[in-house]
């Protein structure tokens, strides 16, 4: 199958209101439309994981980025060119025009610009935001490729990807920085 196939039959999913795994830029992702709650609440179901503990987003670029927060800190910026060698998911209040299962009880989403191929011409072709959490059941050690996604996990998805699936090398969940509208930053994982 070809990466263009496969982005196409993930994209079709999503729009359907499916979950699909797909790789990212950094471990394998559960991910869904960003912005349908039913498809939200299915992966908050698949991963076995609490709705108050809050999921991830990625989105393509600093357009789509702004699209979902309303005012971005002008360090979020800074630190996005910066996080070219490990990549860097922000904490931003004023989340909008997200699933509001998505958006945590404080108004903030944790949002991240991926700049992985695969992962970003799935956001591009999208035209949305797409939730990335691991692709784990909550407390088990994140997917850091393929053959080590449980099959629980695979049977409850509505698609998979292809690409990358052949991949064995290690991969690392992203940074997760806080940034408060003061301008108050804080790490949250290295």
């Amino acid at each position: 199958m070809t990466k263009e196939q496969d982005i196409k039959n993930a994209v079709e999913a999503m729009k359907r209101g499916g979950v699909i795994l797909y790789p990212t830029d950094t471990v394998w992702g559960i991910g869904c439309d960003a912005t349908n709650a039913e498809a939200v609440k299915r992966v908050y179901e698949i991963k076995q994981r609490d709705d108050s503990k809050a999921l991830i987003c990625l989105v393509d670029s600093d357009a789509r980025l702004q699209r979902y927060v309303r005012n971005v800190p002008t360090v979020a910026w800074q630190l996005i060119d910066c996080a070219s060698e490990q990549p860097t998911t922000l904490v931003l209040e004023g989340a909008t025009g997200l699933a509001p299962n998505l958006i945590a009880d404080d108004g903030s989403i944790g949002i991240r610009i991926t700049n992985e191929p695969f992962s970003k011409e799935l956001c591009y072709r999208f035209q949305k935001a797409i939730v990335s959490t691991s692709a784990n059941i909550s407390g088990e050690p994140a997917a850091q490729n393929y053959c080590d996604i449980d099959p629980k996990i695979i049977e409850a998805v509505d698609y998979v990807c292809f690409s990358r699936r052949q991949e064995h090398r290690p991969h690392r969940p992203s940074s997760i920085i806080r940034l408060r509208p003061d301008g108050q930053v804080k790490i949250i994982r290295k």
